[in-house]
């Protein structure tokens, strides 16, 4: 008995360390010095919120930007179901799915050059990415241009006001956050 007590006092105080205190503590922080972060990156246009910065959504429109694809199961972005395709490099079922995104992204972009950015045709190991390349946006700037009747000059000097560029050069590569940049497209036409 006189060894159980010590070891039940010391199950006791690390439950309420690591089961309560901590998690309020960083909690606490994450609200205090990364209040946008810590309560999901959520976007707002007009008072109404437009999604998350952090996770990707399925536009279709011809009038917006397209993201990565989603392998995410039945529904596209679904945060509750992340996981990549998992099929490997030779999988004949990923040149296809490969294949048909480029005849549909061809069929939907004709005026955009036949070379069509890989990221805009595999999807990232979540599923759930918000970000495709610079060179993936300028690609899809002809059928924004055509489909908003907007200068093209102006669709791609919106897509490098919102080129996101690493702090260092090292450090990764640019992005373009989907949801901010058709965001953007959308406040200019209103």
């Amino acid at each position: 008995m006189s060894q159980l007590r010590p070891a039940i006092v010391l199950l006791v105080l690390l439950a309420v360390i690591t089961g309560g205190v901590y998690p309020l503590l960083t909690t606490g922080l994450a609200q205090w010095w990364f209040p946008t972060q810590a309560n999901g990156s959520l976007l707002e246009q007009n008072g109404e919120v437009r999604g998350s910065a952090m996770i990707g959504q399925a536009f279709s429109q011809p009038g917006h930007f397209w993201g990565r694809p989603s392998a995410t199961g039945d529904s596209a972005y679904n945060p509750l179901a992340s996981s990549g395709s998992n099929l490997a490099g030779n999988n004949p079922a990923l040149d296809k799915a490969v294949a048909e995104r480029v005849a549909a992204l061809r069929a939907a972009n004709p005026q955009a050059p036949t070379a069509v950015p890989v990221d805009l045709v595999t999807a990232s190991a979540s599923g759930l990415d918000p970000d495709i390349s610079p060179k993936a946006a300028l690609w899809q700037a002809p059928r924004i241009a055509a489909a908003r009747q907007m200068p093209l000059q102006e669709v791609e000097a919106l897509i490098a006001r919102h080129t996101e560029r690493p702090l260092l050069p090292f450090t990764g590569e640019e992005t373009v956050n989907v949801l901010r940049l058709n965001m953007a497209l959308d406040a200019l036409n209103n």
